[in-house]
């Protein structure tokens, strides 16, 4: 536990929870396990007031803390050992016009959430993969997933936010006020302040064809899946998880433990086009799992279970092309480690992500065409030190010309990969507008941007 003093809360609306309260363990818990954090405070905000006096209040005593929105922090900055917590996950109200197909959403509401509630008016935003991640966090690192291809990555759906600053004022942000803040939010992750309410377009999403395939992963099979997938019409998006079989119901017994490729599907157009884009990977090999069906949006985000904390290690990159010799690559990597389960991800991009100019926002690989993360997940903590360098290994074999790296993926790889997330002017224009809105730089526990300094 950390020594330093934790400021008074008692003006604030919502929770704070602390080590002697019965749901400290529980509150402070982030979705990755193998980390036992012990903050001296978890504040749940009530709303951007609340958000303004903590912000305020850590600022004046030098209190360490950070912000979390659903807690799927990948590099393990969703809770500190001392310290405050940040928590947005009570702030979740979602105003939807249907008419005008924008939503005000407070940063708390998960994917999943959202999701749900935009369907009953046959409307979408895109956010990631997982329901449960909260929109805040994904929103601001850029959001890539289901509808990636059709309709871009999450902020180019952000039409506005309200956004509480280091020195505690709550400014709307958007293309004419304040635009600078404005381009940084859009995939300059938590750098900036908080974000307590975002405003989003939605689009018409009716009855779409996807969900899970299951493929056997052959080299062969890998190559031509993401041939496939590149050439698909744009309402296609896919990701190709190659990985071990897990010992699910719905898998036959004989493919546990076998390569696959566990394959999630999403065409946001018409139903038979749809049927008629997935067929060529029905013709791939004989699917051992085919859950690819015509159904709402929202049934892409499957339930989860609340106590599943995975304890993995990974690494995230961009490459150009998966040729036979990649496949291969991919094939034997995963093969020559015991990790408990071992996967490399493979996200086709493109479409009406690659048409948003490179320097209109923070997110700047536009260009990128496909994403991988390769992850290793295993039993106990200790473990990390076995698997840790398979995975580097695995990320340097697989690594082309395109340097990149998705900051929402980043796990703790040190100011270079940070870089490589904000590549060239991209990175000089963040520390920039770091200087002029958070110039002690005050949100530093993250994929951190420090302001740039006079010389």
């Amino acid at each position: 536990m950390s020594t330093q003093t934790i400021p008074s809360l008692d003006g604030v609306a919502g929770r704070v929870i602390r080590p002697d309260d019965a749901e400290y363990d529980k509150a402070r818990t982030p979705f990755y396990g193998g980390v036992d954090p012990r903050p001296a405070a978890i504040v749940r905000v009530a709303d951007a007031n609340d958000v303004s006096r903590v912000i305020s209040l850590v600022r004046e005593t030098g209190t360490e803390f950070i912000v979390r929105s659903g807690g799927h922090g990948v590099a393990g900055y969703a809770t500190p050992n001392g310290g405050i917590v940040l928590d947005l996950g009570d702030m979740r109200h979602l105003d939807i016009d249907a008419e005008t197909r924008t939503a005000w959403a407070e940063t708390g509401l998960t994917a999943a959430e959202y999701t749900t509630a935009a369907d009953t008016h046959g409307l979408a935003t895109g956010f990631g993969d997982t329901g449960s991640v909260g929109v805040g966090g994904l929103t601001l690192g850029g959001g890539v997933g289901y509808l990636v291809r059709k309709h871009g990555l999450t902020i180019d759906d952000l039409l506005a936010a309200d956004v509480v600053t280091a020195d505690g004022q709550l400014r709307r942000v958007d293309a004419k006020s304040e635009p600078d803040l404005f381009w940084a939010i859009r995939g300059g992750g938590g750098n900036f302040g908080v974000a307590t309410r975002f405003q989003f377009r939605l689009h018409p999403v009716g009855t779409i064809v996807g969900g899970m395939m299951m493929l056997p992963a052959t080299p062969d099979v890998i190559h031509s899946f993401i041939a496939l997938a590149e050439a698909a019409p744009e309402e296609l998006s896919t990701i190709a998880n190659v990985m071990p079989a897990p010992p699910m119901p719905f898998v036959p017994a004989e493919h546990h433990g076998k390569l696959v490729i566990f394959a999630m599907l999403c065409y946001a157009g018409a139903v038979d086009a749809g049927e008629r884009a997935v067929a060529p990977f029905r013709a791939l090999a004989a699917p051992i799992v085919d859950m690819v069906k015509p159904s709402r949006y929202p049934e892409m985000y499957p339930p989860e279970d609340p106590n599943y904390h995975p304890i993995a290690t990974g690494r995230t990159l961009f490459i150009d092309s998966v040729d036979r010799d990649v496949a291969d690559t991919i094939v034997e990597h995963l093969g020559a480690t015991d990790a408990l389960m071992r996967v490399a991800q493979l996200r086709v991009l493109g479409g009406a992500m690659a048409r948003v100019p490179v320097e209109a926002t923070a997110f700047a690989h536009r260009k990128s065409r496909i994403m991988v993360n390769v992850a290793a997940l295993y039993e106990r903590p200790d473990q990390a030190s076995v698997y840790e360098p398979w995975v580097t290994g695995f990320a340097a074999a697989l690594r082309q010309g395109d340097n990149g790296a998705y900051v929402n993926f980043l796990v703790d790889e040190g100011e270079a990969r940070i870089r490589d997330a904000y590549p060239g002017k991209t990175w000089d224009r963040l520390r920039s507008i770091k200087a002029r809105y958070d110039p002690t730089n005050l949100f530093r526990l993250n994929q951190n941007i420090p302001p740039i300094t006079a010389t």
